[in-house]
């Protein structure tokens, strides 16, 4: 109903104290689930959240959780690849809540009026996948340019695939990539399965995959991170909801969440 569709480099882990109200089930100061004297919004209805793949296990994790603290409400979560999901709103399709992999798909749907004020709530890095055990030897990912390799890579049209070619770019390297994926969890299935030699997917999925892939740091993915923005689509039929699981995913507990699941917290 919910979904219609390792090694970890966490570079810093923040909370958003600061920043973030407690009207989210918190007791502000900070145990997740604790509330307060403070009444928690009337949140009602249905919230339809577009979320980037590579959002899966944490934002299923995080909609438990919601409709826990607003029982009337449910949270119908729709991945994709963000250019996909973008272009399905900008075509009209019924959405609350749009999180992105990145901010230059995001902006797109800016500029064409369809979210309003997007806020930064996590970030990510790439990182190489390999089947367990790695049985063709890659090292690095210079290790990717090999045409005797079998490469999985997403789509340079969604987040994943623009920032691995910005990676490759920077490394003055061409990959050998035998397939183009619409989305992370699409690589990262080819991995597990075993039918690519590698792939290049966030951490997060590397994390998530537990023991059926072997995660390869790529140092250069330092430089190249992706921020993801979350906002409220112009046309939500529920913008009290869409704001709330927002304010949700930028509280604590949305915070500790995301970091359980590899990401790196804003």
């Amino acid at each position: 109903m919910r979904r219609v569709g390792a090694v970890i480099i966490l570079l810093v882990v923040g909370v958003l104290s600061g920043c973030v109200g407690t009207n989210d089930g918190t007791n502000g100061g900070g145990q997740p689930g604790e509330t307060t004297g403070t009444p928690l919004p009337d949140v009602e209805g249905t919230i339809t959240v577009f979320a980037a793949a590579s959002l899966t296990e944490a934002f299923d994790a995080l909609a438990t959780r919601f409709e826990q603290l607003h029982p009337s409400a449910e949270v119908v979560l729709n991945y994709g690849g963000s250019s996909a999901l973008a272009g399905q709103i900008g075509q009209g399709a019924p959405a609350d809540v749009f999180a992105s992999a990145d901010e230059r798909t995001m902006e797109t749907v800016v500029d064409a009026g369809d979210v309003a004020t997007p806020v930064i709530f996590t970030s990510n890095t790439l990182e190489i996948a390999v089947p367990s055990g790695n049985p063709a030897g890659v090292d690095d990912l210079a290790d990717l340019t090999d045409p005797d390799l079998a490469i999985a890579l997403c789509d340079p049209q969604v987040p994943c695939g623009a920032t691995a070619q910005a990676i490759f770019e920077a490394a003055g390297l061409t990959a050998a990539a035998d397939t183009l994926e619409p989305d992370v969890k699409a690589v990262l299935t080819k991995v597990e399965l075993g039918e690519v030699d590698a792939g290049i997917v966030y951490v997060t999925d590397v994390l998530a995959a537990g023991d059926a892939v072997d995660g390869i740091p790529i140092p250069e993915a330092l430089s190249v991170i992706n921020l993801y923005p979350i906002g409220v689509v112009t046309l939500s039929p529920n913008k009290v909801g869409a704001q709330a699981w927002i304010d949700f995913v930028l509280s604590d507990d949305g915070q500790s969440t995301l970091a359980a699941a590899g990401f790196v917290a804003r």
